[in-house]
């Protein structure tokens, strides 16, 4: 074999190249990928997308990759994720089936051994495991009980990684990443960046460089290489992307163009008039009356973003499906990306909603006009270049209780603070600018299109903001948006999105309950019983949805 090699390699160019023409026929390879190969200035490979595993042309060795395996784990401050990737025929696994190992380097005897915090499965051919966050020292591993320990994969640091990808309908591959420390609002310069592609992006003769077309905040929009556009999903799939400053370093990558958008409908076609986005963590049980009461004013689906909840949000979601509301949970382990995980949504529901709007659980639309949420969109977007609806908020205080309300916050919560706080956003996905670029739920605009404020006797949001304590110090764990420090950090201390007075540690005040009431405000209250109050039995419907696992539980 070595001789084989010596000798070939000698071979005159004209036979290398007849024969990797033979090559790119048998292995199903378009003209168009052999000429980018060649025309864009990219290091001469020939690359097989038909029969051969991706791994195999890699290496040039068979392919040796098991049935089974860790593709990547990614370190985050308080917990790890472990990416299990398996054939798309294995089944799920469960918490019961699965455990996580923490191993000392060079070692395969497990040192400690722990049940996961959580599994979830968005693709058909990996499953992702949260695992506790290992003893220093340690690597963690995981125990398949099917198949015994498995190797440890590749680690990567949370606050330096590429890690979501999605091609949209223009062709251009839109990167989610940390680690690049850009300034909230402003757009930056594109040539000072590059976009890489490839299955292992430290081998550079095996990677595809490219343009970056736009990058803002922590959204970087790459020109896809038409090698990959023309190559099957399966393969597309297969492929890692990354960003590189020019002349420093290039961002460690697990971000795979897993979806790829499709063509624009005309607005008479889109599925849905009126969408929300949100993302949350541990707010399961806030989750019914949220959805049913913007169900009633006129949303019809509902885009959840999953930031590592603990409280069984899978079942609350499930029942909500199961009673005919259109729900879709996304899971979104990313931390400290608020700004992108709105971006990402607003993609994923431009196909599908004329009108997204922007805002967390504990923020209800309160229409005092008593008019449905679409018929004030509709009646307030006229002329057609308004595609922005901003809407001031009243941020309402624990108004008295010390428990959280049992029949649900629009009840409970009556008592606010006289000042109006910043807005939140209605938007029509279709006009965004293709920078994505987005800050306290309101994103920037294509050239053209204009915002408007809305009138505050005709549309507002309720901002049950300060709730009973319990639920309240769930905040001090950590803020979701990128460009604001958590709390207890001691940055910033006198910013606007801190609650005065509380310092940086999660301690409840002895007057909590009496706090942040200057105003009665019962408008959306009585709205609320009116609407839903059940007569014979004097209930509201979220209170009749089936418990959660954790719930049922709970009980005594």
């Amino acid at each position: 074999m070595k001789d084989r090699k010596k000798r070939t390699s000698f071979l005159p160019w004209n036979i290398f190249f007849r024969c990797a023409i033979l090559l790119l026929f048998f292995s199903g390879f378009t003209l168009s990928t052999f000429q980018l190969f060649f025309r864009e200035g990219f290091h001469p490979r020939l690359v097989s997308t038909w029969r051969t595993p991706p791994m195999e042309v890699i290496s040039g060795e068979p392919s040796s990759t098991p049935a089974m395996s860790i593709q990547e784990t990614v370190i985050f401050p308080d917990q790890a994720l472990v990416f299990l990737k398996y054939h798309a025929s294995t089944l799920l696994f469960s918490k019961d089936d699965i455990d996580c190992i923490y191993l000392l380097p060079n070692t395969s005897e497990p040192q400690l051994k722990l049940s996961p915090v959580s599994i979830y499965s968005q693709y058909s051919d990996h499953q992702s495991v949260r695992c506790p966050r290992q003893p220093r020292g340690t690597i963690v591993s995981l125990a398949v009980k099917s198949n015994g320990n498995l190797l440890p994969g590749p680690t990567h640091r949370w606050h330096s990684l590429a890690y979501e990808a999605i091609i949209d309908r223009d062709n251009t591959t839109v990167v989610f990443v940390k680690g690049l420390n850009l300034r909230s609002g402003r757009v930056s310069d594109p040539s000072k960046f590059k976009c890489l592609f490839g299955w292992d992006l430290r081998k550079p003769k095996f990677v595809l460089w490219s343009e970056v077309v736009s990058i803002a905040q922590e959204i970087v929009r790459c020109k896809t290489p038409l090698s990959i556009l023309n190559s099957p999903q399966r393969f597309i799939s297969s492929i890692k992307v990354s960003v590189r400053v020019v002349g420093r370093q290039t961002l460690k990558s697990i971000a795979r163009p897993k979806v790829r958008l499709m063509e624009p409908r005309p607005l008479s076609e889109k599925q849905h008039e009126m969408c929300i986005c949100t993302m949350l963590r541990n707010q399961a049980k806030f989750l019914p009356e949220w959805v049913m009461y913007h169900a009633q004013i006129g949303v019809q689906h509902w885009f959840i973003y999953d930031n590592n909840s603990e409280d069984d949000i899978e079942d609350v979601v499930e029942s909500l499906v199961g009673a005919s509301y259109n729900v879709t949970r996304h899971v979104w382990p990313w931390i400290k990306t608020q700004e992108a995980g709105f971006a990402h949504c607003a993609l994923r529901a431009r196909d599908s909603c004329e009108w997204v709007g922007f805002i967390d659980v504990d923020e209800f639309f309160h229409l005092p006009s008593g008019l449905s949420l679409y018929d004030v969109v509709r009646n307030q977007s006229r002329p057609s270049e308004v595609a922005e609806l901003r809407v001031s908020c009243h941020s309402f205080g624990p108004s008295g209780h010390k428990k959280v309300p049992v029949k649900g916050v629009t009840v409970g919560y009556t008592c606010r603070l006289t000042g109006w706080e910043r807005h939140k956003s209605i938007m029509r996905p279709e006009a965004l600018n293709s920078s994505l670029i987005n800050v306290v739920h309101h994103f920037h605009l294509q050239t053209g299109f204009e915002y408007t404020n809305m009138d505050r006797d005709v549309l507002v949001i309720n901002h049950y903001k300060y709730q009973v304590w319990e639920v309240f110090k769930e905040k001090f764990y950590r803020r979701v948006a990128t460009y604001v420090s958590d709390w207890q950090q001691k940055r910033n201390v006198g910013s606007k999105d801190r609650t005065p007075g509380l310092g940086t540690k999660a301690v409840e005040p002895a007057d909590w309950s009496t706090r942040f009431c200057e105003v009665e405000d019962t408008g959306l209250r009585d709205r609320v019983l009116k609407t839903f109050t059940q007569l014979k039995t004097d209930r509201l419907p979220w209170q009749d949805l089936p418990m959660s696992r954790r719930q049922r539980t709970a009980l005594p």
